[in-house]
């Protein structure tokens, strides 16, 4: 019989070498067990067959068999090549992530939005379409995926926002070839369908981003697997959804071309991601003031903390606007109507700029009035309801 450590790490290898959904990896595990596949180095000896018996798809079978022979072949190499002495270097953390992930979410904080509608209403911001949509998608998420961390729906966000800008170039002939997304990279990860996106996502298991009181701690051990003393497979139903890192296909995809320099491939817990931090700087400098053609330039140059000062202030009002936009449909739509309605509503207000490749990463001006004009009408309470 597995000891309950050897299905701990039977578990962990399907989950994250393997890929397989957690829920779907705890309901197999008791029929790997009957099949005296207990370890990767069993899978990776047991024939295709098999292994589709237990998990009752070839896709998926496929994908446990390969895992298990990728990390066989690792670890005899390993073995055969001696102890390693340990690092006198402390591990980074994963993606530059500190290590505590309450400090981490309140390090990406996005600034006070503004709600004033009268401030909101005469307010003008200069930008191009990309940061725009960053911030539609990343409002958006704020109300359909309200359980997920703010790292999560930068993450999300800008996923959207790069698979839109890279079909955009191919469409106008600025980028050649075919977005990744086409031609199948990411297959076998979950997608999210996005302001008209699939976004491929892998999910963090065991990440608690929340502080210790406000939840309990043994459900990050119970993904992980848990036994009993006689080694019987704990299954509960997960209440709450793990976190999601958006993955840069293009990433991955550049990442495995032959001519790669780095000769790197990711393996399916180093999948290329779109960071949370690199998606809240975009947005923090996106957001300019318009020029008054009318005035002259200023003599002295701002400088550049009161420039930052500005932009900050002018995302604080995109973002207030979109939260009221959002918030009037919110009660009336459900999550999959309000994403949908999502992209319209942005090409309405997008800025104008030149068609075709000359307008590419033009900027021109937002009114945030016509951002506040997408919201539901109020009904006159007192008319009659119809």
């Amino acid at each position: 019989m597995a000891s309950a450590q050897d299905l701990q790490s039977l578990l962990r290898f399907l989950s994250q070498d393997a890929k397989v959904p957690l829920a779907q990896a705890l309901g197999k595990v008791k029929d790997l067990q009957a099949a005296k596949l207990n370890t990767a180095s069993d899978l990776a000896g047991a024939d295709i067959d098999s292994l589709k018996t237990v998990f009752g798809d070839e896709k998926i079978a496929r994908q446990v068999l390969n895992a298990a022979k990728r990390v066989s072949k690792k670890r005899k190499a390993s073995e055969s090549s001696g102890p390693v002495p340990p690092s006198p270097k402390k591990a980074k953390p994963l993606y530059g992530q500190p290590l505590n992930p309450a400090e981490f979410e309140t390090s990406l904080a996005l600034p006070e939005a503004q709600r004033d509608e009268e401030v909101l209403r005469s307010a003008v911001v200069f930008t191009n379409r990309a940061p725009l949509v960053l911030a539609f998608a990343v409002t958006l998420l704020k109300y359909t995926m309200p359980d997920q961390p703010i790292s999560s729906r930068l993450s999300l966000a800008q996923a959207v926002t790069s698979m839109n800008s890279k079909n955009k170039a191919i469409h106008i002939g600025i980028d050649q070839g075919h977005a990744a997304e086409d031609e199948g990279w990411g297959e076998g990860q979950p997608i999210l369908r996005i302001m008209t996106r699939d976004v491929r996502v892998m999910k963090r298991w065991g990440y608690d981003w929340e502080e210790p009181s406000t939840q309990d701690t043994l459900k990050a051990s119970t993904q992980e697997t848990l036994a009993s003393s006689e080694a019987t497979l704990v299954e509960e139903p997960i209440s709450k959804e793990p976190a999601l890192w958006g993955v840069d296909l293009e990433a991955l995809k550049k990442a495995a071309a032959p001519n790669n320099a780095t000769g790197h491939k990711a393996s399916s817990s180093q999948l290329p991601i779109f960071t949370a931090q690199s998606a809240r700087a975009y947005l923090m400098k996106a957001f300019e003031t318009p020029k008054d053609p009318s005035k002259a330039a200023p003599a002295k140059k701002q400088s550049g903390s009161v420039m930052a000062a500005e932009k900050e202030r002018n995302l604080g009002m995109v973002l207030g606007a979109l939260e009221l936009l959002y918030e009037s449909w919110v009660h009336v739509l459900g999550k999959e109507d309000l994403d949908k309605r999502a992209w319209g509503w942005y090409v309405r207000v997008r800025p104008e700029v030149a068609t075709g490749a000359a307008g590419w990463g033009g900027k021109g001006n937002v009114k945030l009035s016509d951002i506040l004009d997408l919201r539901r009408p109020i009904q006159d309470p007192k008319r009659e309801p119809e």
